[in-house]
């Protein structure tokens, strides 16, 4: 993990949708709640400017965060974010406290690149199709990955990108991949122009083989369980 993030929070008392609301009116504050671990959810206050300014980096998404509530410090990742449905900013944080000698399961973001050299692209006259942008992995939260890469540079027309073409850091494993060989789905494809047969055929192909998933995409996949939500 080459970055590191700071989650400054109060402690909240003032429960409710209406004391939720004047946070984020009136004092340009949003809630928060942290839960997970040993220890009981603890309701939070965030300062929201700040909040949105860290979710500019993609790598918060992926990373540990220090969540200091009080001075006291506590390992977390986002588990979820709640956007306001026209608007698009924050309006409530789920954090999942974390122990670091413990896997956690965690979607992380792919990168894509040499896609201008692509050999389909460069070459064939084809276009890049994307299936995934993000994979969930497990591993130790020191051996977090900000992001996984993708190389297009040697992917040929028609041919097609799997989880297992992936490149993993040591101590990492993709969590599909451990379900067997019948989860190594199509990450990414190189197909031909829109319009011709081989184009057509290409969707066809990789319609019935792409990965699947649900949920908010700004927020990680976690395997703990615990409630979150809005107040």
């Amino acid at each position: 993990m080459s970055e590191s993030f700071t989650v400054v929070a109060e402690a909240r008392a003032d429960e409710g949708k209406g004391a939720s609301r004047r946070l984020r009116r009136l004092e340009g504050k949003m809630p928060a709640v942290i839960y997970g671990g040993d220890q009981p959810a603890q309701s939070l206050t965030l300062i929201r400017k700040d909040f949105e300014h860290m979710l500019e980096n993609e790598a918060c998404f992926s990373s540990i965060l220090e969540v200091n509530v009080g001075g006291e410090s506590q390992n977390a990742i986002i588990k979820d974010i709640q956007r306001h449905p026209a608007k698009g900013f924050p309006m409530h944080a789920d954090f999942l406290r974390v122990r670091m000698d413990q896997a956690i399961k965690v979607n992380v973001p792919l990168h894509f690149v040499n896609e201008e050299q692509c050999a389909g692209v460069k070459l064939g006259g084809g276009m890049i199709q994307k299936q995934a942008t993000d994979i969930e992995v497990q591993c130790l939260p020191k051996d977090l990955p900000e992001y996984l890469e993708v190389d297009m540079l040697a992917v040929e027309l028609g041919q097609i990108v799997h989880l297992s073409d992936i490149a993993l850091p040591d101590g990492v494993t993709s969590t599909a991949l451990e379900l067997g060989e019948d989860h190594d789905l199509a990450i990414a494809s190189v197909i031909a122009p829109r319009g011709t047969k081989e184009a057509d055929d290409d969707v066809a192909e990789t319609e019935g083989d792409e990965v699947g998933g649900d949920g908010d995409a700004d927020a990680p996949a976690a395997d703990d369980a615990g409630d979150g939500g809005e107040d």
